[in-house]
């Protein structure tokens, strides 16, 4: 990498006075006529630290010292020879498994690979990155790509913790270092045998690194010395500097257990001699406390012992340290209150005093303060204890929750300031702070509150107290205040007003049509805003649009909420009577004449009706006007708008008559009916009534002859309906319906029949639930009245009767919570069938309701009864695996047959272990043919019901019961049949519900087997066969395709037949529907062209390229000479100009490549003709730029040369060109000037490039500048 520094006279005068204040002040003499040596005008770069250079040397200009960067990539190159490499196929390098494994590796680690064959076959592996990741990469290619080796080293096995290293840093260290896997035997395991499995030279790498560390630890020794655990803290010493003291001079390591650590036992490690060497003065010390030192105990509290012991035990260590006598502290879990010194005699009187200086240094008081007043004292975010704390820091002072005491502890001076202090608080508090507390409704709690706790918080902040609400959790109804007695007073008593006021509310529930609640509250909640400051009280809630609800709640004093739903109540009165609509029909042409001049008419009607106008669009074919307001304003608006209809035309309206219940059967079906007499009768609009109204007029409007013609039908279609349409209508009670109607609809259906009127019995949604409609002609009607009457007085007639049932069949009937029963119930009339108790014995049933209901009833009862005691048992044995398929989906199948046959089906326990050995092999999930069916218990199927109703069951049941059949089809087809992914195959199972197996590939069969329900497998082979249908004529169509033929063409015409992006080729293939193939360069036969296709659309394919090849042969290339300096204006902004002149003379024209050895020929191919006019128009363009060209040159002759070191043209005068050419830049001692050397060229652009532009190359297209 080079870099070029461009210095200008300015930018050098600026450097050397840099240079001249840091080392050349006082050296040279200002002068402007001083010329720098080379090596001041540019200095060169610091290099890297020499040996001899001096720390006292002159810093040079770039700087003194630049810290050398460490690259962050770094790059290794490793080798496998041929005989370890894991891929040897070398017919495919660097495309096979190599490349694969290589870009896996890149993926994982983030390294760069590059592979590269040597010529021994050995492989060359260079790999990229950070360190980290190259020395992954580097493991995993040695692992993936050489073959592996595998050797062990045994070394002792207490040396191979040291091999892992701490959390196994080391043993991942030296596994990526010699890029081998390291398995290190377990500790339970005896084995001293470390595995090694990698490279040849990756496992002697990693062989001599594991021995090495062994043959360090072989150096080290471990002694352990059990002591008595009292005497431990004269060899620790005070802060354990003595035993530290010991490791420094001795260089080994002393490891004593902690005091809370039941051991006595001091492991020593280290070189040999150093262990021996601390070992001696560990006993040396031991010995001589043993000999000197004796003990005396004292009891203290056991509360005090954490004040001997100190914070992490250093008062302990301070008295060691003081007095050389150690204090040995019972366990705190312990109850015993005896302390023991144990030193020397003399110093144990010193250490007794202190320990009972310690004991007694801290007190314990404390202070009694009411618990509410706790956090007041406390302070808003712990300023007043925190005060105090400050001050006395030694002091811990603790809250108990809930208790009205405040513990101190601490120096026995500042406890009992901190006590003074805190008295003084709790002194201040009682006088100017009280306390309230008010039993208030959990259920008002979070009105009090408010939104956002915007009550509470006013309350709080407007009183300066401070209010506690329970949670909900606590269900307590406890609210306390606290705070400035009159404060507290204050809050009091507008809490209890608020409580009071929420008492006395109520919240009332407005039914208002969700449509209109957008209109109450208006644009941005505006008039709701209104009705809110009229009634500021009351809280109004709509509901959230999402929940479709009509109910508005208000909530406010009683009151208040009252005269708000009067006012809500006008409103929507208001809206209801304006929001009447009608819609007017007017003849399309007429809409403008009603909108008038400028929507003068409109504006106007709508104004003095005050109501709502909506045209249809003009692209609409609706003739609809919908007027929307009050009824009366809208049916002024709805004359006016029909008096300017009639006006402008002949235009009629009349009223017929027709009674209104046959309104809906003139009208039709979405209107067919009417809409057929309107379009037969030129367009006139027939318009009925609202439904509702009870309105019999029915208007007819539009021209005259065609409004008496639509009356004329409609008076006979409803003569018609009329006469077909006679109504009578019946009460009967809901529970008669049923009976009625019949089981199944066997009765009404009679009924029906006998008098062929309609009988219409309410849905479960109509409010008329007794009402039963008859429709017909007048006699039928009359007469199936009459006859449903005399039914329903039967029914009203109430009798009770009994029967008897054999109580063995009693439980059949109030099984399942008498479902049985209710069944009868809403069968016959609401007959009430009564079975006596369990465990009565009795077989008498009583049977209460209508004549005919109790006696239908009783038959009913019978009938069940023979049904039960004429039930069979018929088992079925079907092979267990196909019990999931006759089920059916949720068991629908099973059930419907259930239904229809009225029996009951039970299936056998599944016999897994069973379930492996029956199933004989499967392919493609279908059974194949299997050995004759033995059945086995799991296998039986039982059905119960009656004899004749059991075969049919079983019939249906055997039905269910999949089948296998083969259909032959050629082997070929079968992967056209299966289709991409299974697709085809998966479509025609799922098309016919049966399963399809299709044999391997390998086995080469012509079947393909079928299997489930009979219907399904006929429908399916149909289906299949089928597809074998088409996918012959496929084939067949494939092979007609597939004609080929070849047709010579000079290579030259084949850029022309391909055409522009090939437009011309591409347009041949579309029109003849064929695929043509020119040669690839390589080929040897470069004028030979395929198309493929149909026979007849190939021939006339190949007919079109000779028609286009016959016209190329008729063109010619005529060359012309044009100045190279108007190439650029002729072909214009990227080509623009010459694509158009080559269209507007259909010639193709090519201009010189840059470098060509004639840079003005340029070549026109076309016909004869066509060529001599584009020559002639280009030849007049070159004259005419050639114009612009030579006089752009000559003025730029006469134009003084920009200068080389800026400055522009003309700003010089005269006196700028007596100075002679400029000297440039003089330097002394330049490198050029030594003997044997040359000069640069000052005039060279190459050597001495301008600033800010760029060489310019040796000669550009007239294209312009090419694009990659």
């Amino acid at each position: 990498m080079s870099s070029v520094a461009v210095l200008t006279p300015e930018s050098f005068a600026e450097h050397r006075s840099g240079l001249k204040d840091q080392e050349i002040t006082g050296c040279v003499p200002e002068d402007e006529a001083y010329i720098p040596t080379y090596l001041e005008a540019f200095p060169p770069l610091p290099e890297k630290g020499a040996p001899g250079e001096k720390a006292g040397e002159p810093a040079s200009a770039w700087g003194s010292k630049i810290r050398p960067i460490k690259a962050s990539v770094i790059t290794q190159v490793f080798h496998v020879p041929l005989e370890e490499r894991r891929y040897k196929d070398n017919s495919q390098f660097g495309e096979g498994e190599e490349a694969k494994v290589c870009l896996d590796i890149m993926q994982r680690t983030g390294a760069h690979i590059e592979l590269s064959l040597a010529k021994d076959q050995g492989l060359s592996i260079m790999v990229t990155g950070k360190l980290d990741s190259v020395m992954k990469a580097r493991k995993e290619i040695v692992a993936r790509l050489q073959t592996q080796a595998s050797a062990t080293v045994a070394i002792p096995k207490e040396h191979h913790r040291f091999v892992i290293g701490k959390n196994g840093e080391k043993l991942q260290e030296l596994e990526l270092k010699t890029a081998t896997k390291i398995a290190i035997p377990r500790p339970d395991d005896p084995s001293a045998n470390i595995r090694i499995t990698g490279t040849k030279e990756g496992i002697e790498k990693a062989r001599h690194e594991i021995l090495l560390i062994s043959a360090e630890q072989d150096k080290r020794a471990v002694e352990r010395l059990s002591l008595e655990k009292a005497f431990h803290p004269f060899i620790a010493g005070a802060h354990n500097r003595l035993v530290q003291e010991l490791s420094q001079e001795t260089g080994a390591r002393i490891s004593i257990p902690p005091p809370s650590l039941p051991k006595d036992e001091i492991v020593i490690t280290g070189e040999k001699e150093a262990v021996a060497l601390a070992l001696s003065r560990i006993r040396a010390i031991y010995d001589d406390k043993k000999r000197k030192t004796t003990t005396i105990s004292v009891e203290v509290k056991k509360s005090q012992h954490k004040y001997i012991v100190g914070p992490k035990g250093n008062t302990l260590q301070e008295i060691l340290e003081a007095t050389g006598v150690s204090v040995e502290m019972p366990p705190l879990d312990s109850s015993s209150e005896t302390i023991i010194l144990r030193g020397e005699p003399d110093k144990l009187g010193p250490a007794l005093t202190q320990v009972y200086a310690k004991a007694k240094s801290v007190m314990v008081v404390e202070v009694t303060a009411p618990a509410w007043l706790h956090r007041f004292i406390i302070g808003k975010k712990g300023q007043n204890i925190g005060r105090i704390t400050q001050q006395l820091p030694r002091v811990h002072i603790e809250f108990t929750d809930g208790e009205e005491r405040i513990s101190l502890e601490g120096p026995t001076e500042e406890v009992e300031q901190a006590q003074a202090q805190i008295q003084d608080i709790i002194k201040d508090l009682l006088v100017r702070m009280d306390y309230t507390e008010v039993i208030i409704d959990q259920r008002f709690h979070r009105h009090l509150i408010g939104k956002n706790g915007a009550n509470i918080n006013r309350i709080k902040e407007q009183y300066k107290v401070s209010v506690r609400i329970p949670q909900d959790s606590e269900r307590s109804g406890l609210v306390r205040i606290e705070g400035d007695p009159k404060g507290v007073q204050l809050a009091r008593r507008e809490l209890i007003e608020m409580v009071q006021r929420m008492e006395n509310e109520r919240t009332k529930d407005l039914i208002v049509e969700q449509k209109y609640h957008r209109t109450i509250i208006g644009q941005k909640g505006e008039k709701i805003k209104e009705v809110r400051d009229k009634f500021p009280e009351v809280i109004i809630n709509f509901p959230d649009p999402a929940q479709k609800s009509d109910i508005v709640q208000l909530r406010g004093p009683k009151n208040e909420v009252e005269k708000c739903a009067k006012f809500l109540q006008k409103i929507i009165a208001d809206l209801i009577e304006n929001s009447f609509s009608l819609s007017v029909p007017i003849f399309k042409q007429f809409h403008k004449n009603i909108i008038g001049k400028g929507g003068a008419n409109i504006k106007k009607i709508r104004e003095e009706t005050n109501t709502k106008i909506d045209l249809p669009t003009e692209n609409s074919n609706s003739e609809m006007i919908v007027i929307t307001g009050k009824k009366s304003n809208c049916e002024a608006a709805r004359e006016r708008i029909l008096a300017i209809q009639r006006e402008l035309a002949n235009i009629k309206e009349t009223e017929v008559a027709i009674p209104a219940k046959l309104h809906n059967s003139l009208i039709g079906s979405k209107g067919c009916l009417v809409r057929s007499i309107m379009e037969e009768c030129g367009g006139v609009h027939i318009h009925f009534p609202s439904e509702g109204s009870g309105s019999d007029k029915v208007t007819i409007r539009g021209p005259v002859g065609e409004v008496e013609r639509a009356k004329r039908q409609l008076l006979q279609l409803a003569e018609e309906k009329q006469v077909n349409n006679f109504t009578a209508e019946l009460q009967a009670k809901p529970e008669y319906h049923k009976f009625l109607i019949g089981r199944g609809g066997a009765n009404i259906r009679r009924v029906r029949d006998r008098t062929g009127a309609r009988i219409i019995f309410p849905s479960p949604d109509d409010t008329e639930q007794e009402l039963i409609t008859i429709v017909g002609r007048e006699e039928a009607v009359r007469l199936a009245q009459k006859e449903l009457e005399t039914l329903v007085k039967n029914l009203d007639d109430v009798v009770e009767d009994t029967m008897v049932v054999e109580v063995r069949h009693h439980r059949h009937f109030v099984c399942r919570r008498g479902q049985v029963l209710r069944e009868l119930a809403e069968e016959y009339g609401g007959v009430a069938v009564s079975f006596p108790r369990t465990g009565a014995h009795s077989q008498r049933v009583t049977l209460k309701g209508a004549k005919d209901c109790v006696e239908a009833a009783k038959r009913r009862i019978q009938e069940i009864i023979e049904d039960l005691e004429s039930q069979v048992s018929v088992e079925v044995a079907i092979p267990q695996r196909y019990h999931r398929a006759i089920m059916g989906p949720k068991g629908c199948r099973i059930q419907h047959i259930t239904r229809e046959h009225e029996v009951q089906v039970k299936f056998p326990e599944r016999d897994d272990s069973a379930a492996g050995q029956e199933a004989p092999p499967q392919e493609n999930g279908e059974v194949s043919p299997e050995a004759e069916f033995v059945p086995r218990k799991c296998d039986i199927i039982t059905i119960s019901g009656r004899a004749e109703k059991c075969e049919l069951a079983k019939a249906a049941l055997l039905a269910l019961v999949p089948i296998t059949e083969d259909v032959e089809v050629s082997y070929e087809l079968h992967r056209y049949i299966i289709g991409q992914k299974g697709s085809g195959i998966r479509k025609m199972m799922e098309e016919y519900e049966v399963n399809i197996w299709v044999p391997q590939p390998e086995q080469q069969w012509d079947v393909i087997r079928v299997t489930g329900q009979v219907p399904n497998v006929e429908r399916a082979k149909l289906g299949l066969l089928e597809r074998v249908k088409e996918l012959q004529a496929e084939q067949e169509d494939r092979a007609l395709r597939s004609f080929k033929a070849t047709m010579s063409v000079d290579p030259k015409f084949h850029p022309k037949i391909i055409g522009r992006k090939g437009a011309v080729i591409s347009q041949i293939r579309k029109d003849h529907d064929v695929s043509i193939q020119f040669p690839d360069k390589g080929d040897e036969q470069q004028d030979v062209i395929v198309i493929s296709g149909y026979e007849r659309n190939v021939e006339e394919a190949r007919q079109a390229i000779q028609q286009l090849v016959s016209e190329l042969q008729e063109m010619v290339s005529q060359d012309v000479h044009l100045d190279p300096r108007t190439h650029a204006r002729i072909i214009g902004a990227r080509g623009k100009a010459i694509r158009k002149l080559m269209e507007e003379f259909k010639v193709d024209i090519r201009f010189p490549q840059p470098g060509s050895d004639e840079p003005d020929k340029v070549t026109v191919t076309g016909l004869p003709e066509t060529v001599d006019n584009a020559i002639d128009h280009l030849l007049n363009l070159e004259e005419e730029y050639m114009l612009s060209v030579t006089e752009t040159e000559t003025m730029a002759a006469y134009m003084k040369p920009p200068s080389r070191y800026g400055g522009g043209g003309g700003g010089g005068g005269a006196d700028d060109s007596s100075a002679g050419p400029a000297k440039g830049f003089v330097v002394r001692d330049a490198p050029w000037n030594a003997p044997g050397n040359k000069a640069p060229d000052m005039s060279s652009a190459e050597d001495f490039p301008t600033f800010g532009t760029g060489v310019a190359p040796k000669q550009t297209s007239a294209w312009g500048p090419k694009k990659f």
